[in-house]
């Protein structure tokens, strides 16, 4: 998955929307909700530590089934951390202040779970950052062309993945597995994630008072992404 964000070149749009909330919130750590396996955060936090007076920012991931092999990874990363309980993304407790990020995982949890995490966000008047690598604006009857072109565009991408192992390379070149395992999630994900309109309705039952929500798209075409911003308000 991190190659496919460094292909896509998320890393740099997603700090610079994380950016835009810790300097109108004054925060400098993030708590990264859903993380899984860490997805592109090493390369988001080495972007945003690239900002002026962001220098000091941290990330900690947490997951409701922390990974420690992604946890192990993270010792090597200055600034970047895993949390080593389960964390409940709709029900995360106490939090040290600072910026809630889920990226590319909004879309796993059902509608009561998402609008949880969200009100929880707009209550403790932090501010919270989802991005989607799909917007869901293509036709519902076509999702399924998702998957034929994952899996033609995962030979390519896997040529980048380290570290790489000889039965990644087996089940992507002589027994194409992955490709089409990877389609198949990639194209019901797509299904799965929250549109424009899905983001509306989630957000009427989520109380707004004192804080303000922003969302859109960025780029055009099939590679459109999506985000939502929550900032509290002076």
């Amino acid at each position: 998955m991190v190659a496919f964000h460094r292909l896509l070149g998320t890393a740099d749009e997603i700090a610079a929307l994380a950016a835009r909330a810790l300097e109108e919130s004054g925060a400098r750590q993030i708590h990264d909700l859903g993380s899984g396996q860490g997805g592109p955060q090493a390369d988001v936090l080495a972007a945003l530590r690239r900002r002026p007076n962001l220098e000091s920012v941290t990330i900690t991931l947490s997951d409701l089934y922390p990974s420690p092999e992604a946890a192990a990874a993270c010792a090597d990363v200055a600034g970047l951390s895993y949390r080593p309980e389960p964390l409940d993304a709709a029900a995360p407790g106490p939090l040290p202040p600072g910026l809630r990020t889920m990226i590319c995982s909004l879309h796993h949890l059902r509608p009561e779970a998402a609008r949880a995490v969200l009100g929880d966000a707009a209550r403790a008047r932090q501010p919270f950052l989802a991005y989607e690598i799909s917007d869901n604006g293509a036709p519902a009857a076509l999702w399924w062309t998702a998957i034929p072109a994952a899996a033609l565009l995962v030979p390519f991408v896997t040529l980048w993945v380290r570290p790489l192992s000889l039965l990644q390379l087996a089940l992507t070149y002589l027994l194409p597995l992955l490709p089409l395992c990877i389609g198949w999630d990639g194209a019901v994900s797509n299904l799965r994630t929250y549109g424009l309109a899905d983001l509306d309705e989630l957000l009427g039952e989520v109380p707004c008072e004192g804080y303000r929500w922003e969302k859109g798209t960025l780029g055009s075409g099939p590679s459109k992404r999506l985000y939502l911003l929550g900032l509290p308000e002076a």
